[in-house]
């Protein structure tokens, strides 16, 4: 499995010959060049333009928005209803948390959860590899809260999204940069990777901190 940045909360995970993307957004509302890149299945865990520019992803993709069980070309898919603030979504609205497996690896994407994870949710979730998850704050949860979601799930890999980068439209100016996260984290800064290769076979012992590179 290959597991590229296009930027935001944008991924690419490519295994057995599927392609699933994450989360595209419209480059206008974010500020960032949206890559051109194709897929079969599509994640939008909300209905904003950061989030749910399907139309930017080439071929016929199938789409996912919202919560309940999938299954796309050997990709099985559970959609949770989280919030995307702390107030049950009477500000923002309902964010859906996605987890799916490719290969034998099991990957949970949180979109713009706005809250840590109530303790069912986390149960269900189970065990888990790869955790995308959001530490900007602002719209998402916070660094330390992003810190205390990723200690309930207790994932190998932990990729952070959903930070303040160079390039940015305003809108997103108050996002934490990811070194407040790594901070939270207690980890040295590592080297920005152009992509995350995972097997079963490469999984770490201990959770590991993964900075994809846009």
């Amino acid at each position: 499995m290959k597991i590229r940045f296009l930027g935001h909360s944008s991924f690419e995970i490519e295994a057995g010959g599927v392609t699933v993307v994450t989360d595209p957004f419209d480059s206008g509302k974010v500020g960032l060049p949206f890559p051109k890149v194709g897929a079969d299945l599509v994640l939008s865990s909300h209905d904003h333009l950061d989030h749910n520019a399907v139309d930017a992803v080439a071929g016929e993709p199938f789409a996912v928005s919202g919560p309940g069980e999938y299954e796309v070309g050997g990709v099985k898919v559970r959609g949770f209803e989280t919030f995307h603030d702390d107030k049950e979504g009477k500000e923002r609205g309902k964010n859906t948390v996605y987890l799916f497996q490719v290969e034998g690896i099991t990957l949970c994407h949180l979109g713009d959860l706005g809250h840590v994870l109530g303790e069912k949710v986390a149960e269900e979730i189970g065990e888990l590899d790869v955790l995308f998850v959001p530490v900007g704050g602002v719209y998402t949860i916070n660094p330390e809260q992003a810190a205390k979601v990723a200690a309930q799930l207790e994932p190998k890999f932990i990729v952070p999204m959903h930070y303040r980068v160079e390039g940015m439209a305003k809108t997103f100016d108050e996002l934490q940069p990811i070194s407040t996260f790594l901070e939270e984290m207690g980890v040295e800064s590592p080297e920005p990777k152009k992509e995350l290769s995972v097997s079963k076979k490469s999984l770490p012992e201990e959770p590991e901190v993964v900075v994809l590179e846009i």
